[in-house]
């Protein structure tokens, strides 16, 4: 008998994942872990797996089996121990110890080598076998494990990770004001049902067109039940930015079905835009998600909706179309996020 973890990517359809642990069974696995993680490719399983199967024999059964991209290398028991448990013991070291960030990283990503860098910003590392977490805007920490890639959402952990050794932020207050590139401020709140007549004013100020790229269709209106489901805290997190008494742009981050991923949607008065208003409220959106535990952030939008495209540009994030040839995908890593 072995020890061994093994990595599947698997597209999200219901009955895959009993597929694959029906073939470990098949084979006299006895699974001892699980998570599920977010990537670029889709959802990667990982399993920990007591199993008198061959690697290659496990990994034959696994792509049989339906899963892509698959993986298995040898584990250790010293691997079975409970997981929030021993991340919370490398936080505890990491807050006595913060100038070992490097080492702590490497044993939390079980990374085989870690080291400071220094110079300009790097992400999006071709190589999948090398992390890049920022610590600051020129230092980080690059780790690198030859067997098993990186995924997003290991990233999303590194980079949570790092922020315990970084000096106390100031906490930010609900509101928030920012000063746009002309110099007028707005105030950016959390969304409440009180703003319920002041986004139903921002829809009707707002043309066909902004409505159309926000919703795919040119609603004239926020349905009362759509509205009450962009203020639910555990649906998602949306913001509104005021000035002189009215909204003047709703941002909104959704939580979906997709593990570690979170979806964002901007709806900004035809007036306020090409002003900054939408790239301040992505990155406060942005900033939400890697606080609220989220790896990626995605947008879906129109493919004549130019301005969110260079938008989410601006921001790196990957846009690719979908299956649909008038709409795109954009995809935006938050582990990639400097905290600022």
């Amino acid at each position: 008998m072995g020890f061994l973890r093994i990595r599947t990517t698997v597209d999200e359809r219901p009955g895959r994942l009993a597929s694959l642990a029906a073939a470990l069974a098949d084979r006299g696995g006895n699974i001892l872990g699980l998570s599920v993680q977010s990537d670029a490719d889709g959802t990667v399983d990982e399993f920990v797996a007591d199993i008198p199967a061959h690697p290659e024999t496990v990994r034959e059964a696994l792509e049989a089996a339906g899963g892509r991209r698959v993986q298995v290398v040898p584990a250790t028991a010293h691997e079975l121990t409970d997981e929030p448990t021993r991340v919370l013991l490398l936080a505890s070291r990491l807050r006595s110890m913060p100038w070992r960030l490097p080492e702590l990283l490497a044993e939390l990503l079980r990374a085989d080598d870690a080291r400071w860098i220094y110079g300009e910003a790097v992400s999006d590392l071709p190589d999948p076998t090398q992390l890049v977490v920022p610590v600051a805007p020129r230092r980080a920490v690059r780790l690198r494990r030859a067997e098993l890639p990186f995924t997003l959402t290991e990233a999303a952990r590194a980079a949570s990770f790092a922020r315990l050794a970084q000096p106390p932020a100031e906490q930010p207050a609900g509101n928030r004001s920012v000063k746009l590139a002309d110099g007028v401020e707005v105030v950016i709140r959390p969304l409440t049902s009180i703003y319920r007549e002041a986004v139903r004013d921002l829809h009707d100020r707002c043309s066909p067109e902004a409505r159309r790229f926000r919703y795919f269709t040119s609603m004239p209106a926020l349905p009362p039940r759509m509205f009450d489901k962009l203020c639910d805290r555990s649906r998602g997190h949306s913001l509104v930015a005021g000035h002189d008494g009215q909204v003047v742009a709703m941002a909104n981050l959704m939580f979906g079905a997709d593990p570690g991923v979170a979806e964002m949607a901007f709806l900004v008065e035809d007036g306020w835009q090409g002003r900054g208003l939408g790239a301040a409220l992505a990155r406060a959106l942005i900033r939400a998600a890697r606080d609220l535990g989220y790896a990626e952030v995605r947008a879906t939008m129109l493919s004549d909706n130019v301005r969110m495209r260079r938008l989410m540009a601006s921001l790196g994030a990957s846009i690719t179309y979908t299956e649909d040839p008038g709409v795109l995908e954009s995809r935006l890593p938050v582990g990639a996020m400097v905290s600022s």
